[in-house]
């Protein structure tokens, strides 16, 4: 994947919500495995680190079906990339899946 790519697949996950900003870290919160891959190469090609990928909780898609929530911790700390404003600007402090937001 080229690094533009990258920057607007990680702009499009901030402006839905799935990506957070916690401090220095990007916290990626999926239930999807392959969507857990993508992030993770997303996140190399900017020449970031994926520090941790940690099952949550499970919680309910529908009436009858339960699924694994992940996060995925990330640290971003490159220069070149504005992913950290654009978070100002159109991001949120909690992820689609926090009961409180």
């Amino acid at each position: 994947m080229l690094p533009p790519a990258a920057e607007k697949k990680l702009r499009a996950w901030i402006r839905s919500r799935h990506l957070i900003c916690s401090g220095n870290f990007y916290l990626f919160h999926t239930v999807e495995n392959s969507a857990v891959d993508r992030y993770v190469d997303c996140v190399e090609c900017l020449g970031g680190t994926v520090i941790s990928v940690s099952p949550i909780r499970k919680i309910w898609m529908g009436t009858h079906r339960k699924v694994v929530l992940y996060q995925v911790k990330a640290s971003l700390n490159t220069p070149t990339h504005t992913l950290k404003q654009y978070w100002l600007d159109k991001g949120s402090f909690y992820s689609r899946f926090d009961e409180r937001g």
